[in-house]
């Protein structure tokens, strides 16, 4: 068989294998669009968790924290002490009280630092990925300058038919193999890996939504446990009388 009879059964194999690869490639890229989706939807989800965790619970259960100090504060003040023993109880008592408060607070200090530091590395990753981000658009420009180019060389006449052999056109059609073999890995390694990513971020989406819902039961408790506050400062008031 002659080279150029080679050359155009290559050719035509190629433009088969061309046509099966763009598309998996468009399968794979509807999948890489997919689990983005699905990733920027649990980011959001978790920032609302976090807020809704960090800003609105907290701030609701430390309100109920000092409420019930002050009530504490409110029970011992109004306890009338018929001797100097009983006068030294009730204020180690309130020095107590003032303590595990105290306490409490600087835990939570040190709780709420560490989630702070956890964030900060948080953020200097997504800094990071931002960077990412922009050097694959800068990527994708430069290739689009250099196709730009290449258009620009074939519209000024640099194609050159006519000039075309046997032996360069096996140079180009043995070029294309190779780069057949490189695509076909690629796109069965990406097809694995983002079939993996979306099974994590399914998975992930289910956690956030437990979380969701730990968190609106939690605010339940928080704000019972408001009420009985309210009730026991009622009660102290009115004892106070």
């Amino acid at each position: 068989m002659s080279i150029s009879n080679k050359n155009t059964k290559n050719i035509f194999r190629n433009k088969n294998k061309i046509f099966q690869i763009s598309t998996e490639v468009q399968s794979n890229e509807m999948l890489v669009f997919q689990s983005r989706s699905l990733i920027e939807e649990n980011r959001l989800m978790i920032l609302s968790n976090y807020t809704a965790a960090f800003l609105g619970n907290r701030q609701l259960a430390n309100n109920n924290t000092e409420s019930i100090f002050e009530n504490r504060s409110a029970i011992l003040s109004n306890t009338q002490a018929q001797t100097e023993i009983e006068s030294d109880f009730i204020n180690a008592q309130k020095n107590k009280a003032s303590l595990e408060l105290l306490k409490h607070k600087s835990e939570l200090n040190t709780a709420a630092l560490n989630i702070s530091e956890e964030m900060s590395d948080i953020n200097l990753k997504l800094i990071s990925i931002n960077r990412k981000v922009m050097e694959l658009n800068q990527s994708i420009v430069d290739f689009n300058s250099e196709q730009i180019k290449q258009n620009n060389s074939l519209i000024n006449g640099n194609l050159h038919p006519s000039k075309a052999n046997e032996n360069e056109n096996k140079k180009i059609v043995e070029h294309n193999k190779k780069v057949i073999k490189e695509l076909e890995k690629r796109v069965r390694s990406n097809k694995e890996r983002m079939h993996d990513l979306l099974a994590t971020s399914k998975e992930y989406s289910n956690s956030i939504m437990e979380i969701k819902d730990a968190i609106s039961a939690r605010r339940s408790t928080i704000m019972k446990n408001k009420e009985t506050i309210m009730i026991n400062k009622s009660k102290i008031f009115i004892n106070s009388k």
